[in-house]
């Protein structure tokens, strides 16, 4: 499927795919680890379709007529591609995003919306996702919670809707407070999370599955 024959199919959609393969500096065609040739234009539909939820794989299939091991391997080979690209923006991206003057700033959008507390500067929880149930491990991976086989993650949102942190996946028999301790969160937390002006503990705000302490 080459670029000619995806702008035809895709003329409902507006400039902006093909401003997009600008800006990241795509290649004018996408070479997988198995030889399979894709436009540029294509591939990016393909990427970015995929992670448009719910969507799996066997959905793509009429779309870019292309069967299920050959969307995975061009959505595969575009995460490699962008990831080793522009990486670098991303680590930047990250400290900027908790720098002290933003975590400030967080502490303070939160208060003025109504938090009883002056310097929480975001909220903690755990995910379960579910998956299907294995053939091996079942124990390992079943939530007694939700009931379900899953995998785990935990997160700190930030007011500006963005994740400050990530831990994860982990099996889904973990508790919520057995992630925070082998996420090194608290850690980072004592280093990192303090006021410049007063040296007071800025926290994260959690529900009662989580321990009570000077940062949460």
């Amino acid at each position: 499927m080459g670029n000619d024959q995806c702008k035809a199919e895709f003329r409902f959609c507006k400039n902006d795919i093909f401003k997009l393969a600008e800006y990241i500096r795509l290649p004018d065609e996408i070479v997988t680890y198995n030889g399979l040739v894709v436009g540029l234009i294509p591939a990016l539909y393909i990427y970015l379709k995929h992670f448009m939820y719910p969507c799996r794989y066997g959905d793509m299939v009429s779309h870019f007529a292309t069967p299920v091991p050959g969307v995975c391997i061009i959505t595969n080979h575009m995460i490699d591609w962008i990831y080793s690209r522009w990486h670098h923006l991303l680590s930047r991206y990250n400290h900027d995003l908790l720098s002290l003057a933003n975590l400030m700033l967080y502490a303070d959008v939160i208060y003025r919306s109504g938090a009883a507390l002056e310097k929480c500067r975001g909220f903690i929880d755990g995910t379960v996702q579910a998956v299907c149930r294995p053939g091996e491990n079942q124990r390992a991976i079943y939530n007694g919670h939700k009931r379900v086989h899953s995998m785990k993650f935990q997160s700190v949102a930030l007011p500006n809707g963005l994740v400050g942190h990530l831990c994860g996946p982990v099996e889904g028999k973990r508790h919520d407070s057995g992630m925070l301790a082998s996420s090194g969160l608290l850690q980072d937390l004592q280093r990192f999370s303090n006021s410049p002006a007063t040296g007071l503990p800025m926290c994260v705000y959690g529900d009662l599955v989580y321990p009570l302490r000077a940062h949460l």
